[in-house]
């Protein structure tokens, strides 16, 4: 009997701790508070940038920032829209180009996005980057981190945590934060985000992206650019990201419904500017 009230609390708890990601509208866990995760974030991200070089290209941090606005903008312009307008409040944009040879960039939960120069030699066109930069922030829309550290708090104390007597799980939550953002992390290592993660933010990034006035149909050629680049060099069984085999496959597949649903308006290039369509919300699950 013992046991059954246990399970019975903990799944009482557990569908109390749930959230939904928007667009996708995934049920997710979230034991851990918008709050506590800004902080340990902004905390990761100030000592990520002490030690950081800023590019000393202006076109390309020009092209970051013209850029990261524009996703910026569609974002709060669909959470707005969408009934959604507290979830703004969480983000404090900031747009970085940083001196690394990596084909990489991320977005920080609170808006704080970076790109590494050794992208921008395969980026050809705002779209392009665009992309890339749609993915990123729709891991912060997501709040993939919340829902990550909520698992590990659930592996690491278990009945503790689900219970709420955890006694200073701030302090807990601190702890993780470097293993769960994964700045600097290497193959080996915790990763921050699981496949499901990323495959859900490349679906939200090309909502994000096409809401913003970019052609998500460059998502395709972007993708086989990386792929060439050798990005797939671990197998997708033992990576958190899809395969680019899987990844470019999933976008074609989504492609006609995102663009039917959120059609852009005006194809963006590095030369020509986009007007932001009006988002609508989407009924389209991910499971």
């Amino acid at each position: 009997m013992k046991k059954l009230i246990i399970s019975f609390v903990t799944a009482a708890l557990l569908l109390t701790s749930c959230g939904s990601v928007p667009i996708t509208g995934r049920k997710q866990l979230n034991l851990v508070s918008d709050q506590e995760v800004l902080s340990s974030s902004l905390s990761q991200y100030a000592s990520y940038m002490k030690g950081a070089k800023i590019s000393g290209n202006s076109t390309q941090s020009a092209m970051v920032t013209r850029v990261g606005k524009k996703i910026a903008a569609a974002t709060e312009a669909y959470l707005n829209a969408n009934g959604l307008a507290d979830e703004v409040k969480n983000f404090a944009w900031e747009f970085n180009l940083v001196q690394d040879d990596q084909l990489n960039a991320f977005c920080m939960p609170g808006g704080k996005i970076v790109v590494y120069e050794g992208l921008m030699k395969i980026i050809s066109s705002d779209d392009e980057l665009a992309v890339v930069l749609g993915h990123e922030v729709a891991h912060a829309v997501a709040k993939h981190s919340n829902e990550r550290m909520s698992q590990q708090l659930v592996a690491q104390y278990g009945a503790q945590v689900l219970g709420g007597v955890l006694s200073n799980k701030s302090a807990a939550v601190q702890s993780m934060a470097s293993q769960v953002y994964g700045i600097g992390a290497q193959y080996g290592m915790m990763l921050p985000f699981s496949r499901k993660h990323e495959s859900e933010a490349d679906y939200m990034g090309l909502i994000l992206m096409t809401i913003a006035g970019y052609t998500p149909d460059v998502a395709v050629g972007f993708w086989e650019k990386m792929s060439a680049g050798g990005s797939a060099s671990v197998p997708e069984f033992m990576s958190t990201h899809p395969s680019d085999k899987t990844r470019i496959s999933d976008i074609q597949k989504n492609l006609p419904e995102i663009k039917k649903k959120y059609g852009t308006t005006t194809a963006t290039t590095t030369n020509k500017k986009a007007t932001t369509k009006t988002p609508t919300k989407s009924n389209s699950k991910v499971n």
